[in-house]
């Protein structure tokens, strides 16, 4: 066969590449055993009803399968450091149990709030950024160049997009500011906006202007990709399959929320029709997305949203309610919804538990898995949605297997500024810097 890269393999009308997996048959203009390394960020908005989710936080113990069963008295976190097994998983963490081997809970650390600015746009906006308060003079928010555009610099030079920015929020109604709604930024001021659109997003990734638009584009690329697919070997065929399979059911799950759209948009709601969409398909929708994007090698830097703060306009929490609730109005009467807000916290951990397994499926040119060579995080800029709190965040990181430690709960010391994690993220990925915004050193029990 031809020698080619992989991104020019396959190419539509226009001469636009649709970026394939690596396959063996295929000649890489890099070395077979050269894997890229990538970040994802998975952003969970109104933190987490904390006795659900971290150790040590309740004297009794939610029964599996009855998340309601409010706990009689509240424990409290270990101020000290320690580090041991990730063995019983919260209630909340419970769709992890397959994976705890490839994540680890960190918990202690705290990001320092700047008085006179709003609780929820700062947690949001400036979580990646993590700045010392009243350092950022021209803002009103302590808001600096986010983590993932600074590692970009490094591990984001060679791709098509050297970040990309998904968002779950689907509507349109804008009660909030920029701030509530975004938590990756160029700069101060510069906002990095995100597609919440899987449409818009999809004709990103892989669309031109020359592609007629009734016409989807795997049939385009397939038409051209036919006579090349018999000089595949057996297991590369199947790659090839593979890939083009999800990405055809990607197609098909937007046509079917694009329809359902359309015919809710005929119906009059006291809410806007977004509400009504089925919330968990929604997010997995885009997480495919995500996942196609850095599978292919078209960015290597992502960070995912799953909701915006504080927005009271309600979602469709498929399988949980019968009717669309306001995951903020939840959250500040905690304790008449606390069987609700439990609820809401598994359903979002489960949608990062379906991308974790997603990406463990997904094999490299090496033999690990796309989440072996992805540093995925999963976090919040509250630790507790009702009390606004910004100490003890909920934060898990996974994956990342070459370089960081999974199975473990690592409790830092009471006060560990959250920008050490982003510091020690950052040195992962070849940023030569001594300090990020606020960071006192490095998470070392995280290293592998």
């Amino acid at each position: 066969m031809k020698s080619t890269s992989r991104r020019s393999f396959l190419r539509g009308i226009g001469g636009s590449a649709l970026a394939l997996p690596w396959m063996e048959s295929i000649a890489s203009a890099a070395p077979a055993n050269t894997v890229a390394q990538r970040m994802a960020h998975f952003y969970v908005p109104i933190g987490v009803v904390r006795r659900g989710f971290f150790p040590g936080e309740s004297d009794d113990v939610i029964p599996k399968g009855n998340l309601g069963n409010v706990m009689k008295s509240l424990g409290k976190q270990n101020p000290n450091f320690s580090v041991s097994p990730l063995e019983n998983l919260t209630p909340t963490m419970t769709p992890l149990e397959g994976m705890k081997h490839k994540v680890s809970l960190v918990t202690g650390m705290d990001r320092t709030f700047q008085q006179g600015t709003d609780v929820h746009a700062q947690c949001a906006s400036c979580y990646l950024s993590s700045a010392e308060p009243f350092t950022i003079e021209q803002s009103a928010w302590p808001l600096d160049r986010t983590l993932d555009h600074i590692v970009a610099d490094q591990i984001g030079k060679n791709t098509p997009f050297r970040t990309l920015e998904f968002s779950c929020n689907s509507h349109k109604d804008n009660k909030e500011s920029i701030y509530f709604d975004n938590i990756s930024w160029y700069g101060t001021g510069h906002l990095a906006p995100s597609i919440r659109d899987p449409r818009k997003m999809y004709r990103r990734l892989f669309s031109t202007s020359e592609i007629n638009r009734y016409r989807d584009i795997t049939d385009l690329v397939l038409e051209d990709a036919r006579s090349m697919k018999k000089d595949l070997g057996y297991s590369d065929q199947q790659k090839f399959s593979e890939y083009f399979d999800s990405i055809r059911t990607i197609e098909t799950q937007m046509e079917r929320l694009e329809r359902m759209k359309a015919e809710l948009a005929q119906v009059s709601f006291d809410e806007p029709p977004e509400t009504y969409l089925p919330r968990g398909e929604y997010i997995r929708l885009m997480g495919d997305l995500m996942v196609v994007a850095l599978q292919a090698g078209l960015t290597n830097v992502t960070t995912f949203m799953i909701g915006p703060e504080r927005w009271d306009t309600p979602y469709l929490f498929e399988s949980l309610f019968d009717t669309p609730r306001s995951h903020h109005k939840m959250s500040h009467n905690q304790t008449k919804m606390i069987e609700d807000l439990l609820k809401v916290d598994l359903f979002h951990m489960q949608q990062f538990a379906y991308l974790l397994n997603k990406m463990e499926s997904i094999q490299e040119a090496d033999g690990s898995s796309l989440l072996d060579n992805t540093i995925f995080t999963y976090g919040s800029g509250l630790g507790d949605g009702s009390t606004h709190q910004y100490n003890d965040l909920p934060i898990i990181v996974a994956g990342g297997t070459k370089h960081i430690k999974g199975g473990q709960h690592i409790n830092l010391p009471e006060g560990t500024p959250l920008a050490n994690l982003w510091l020690t993220q950052a040195r992962l990925f070849g940023v030569d810097t001594e300090r990020f915004a606020d960071s006192t050193g490095i998470v070392k029990s995280l290293l592998a």
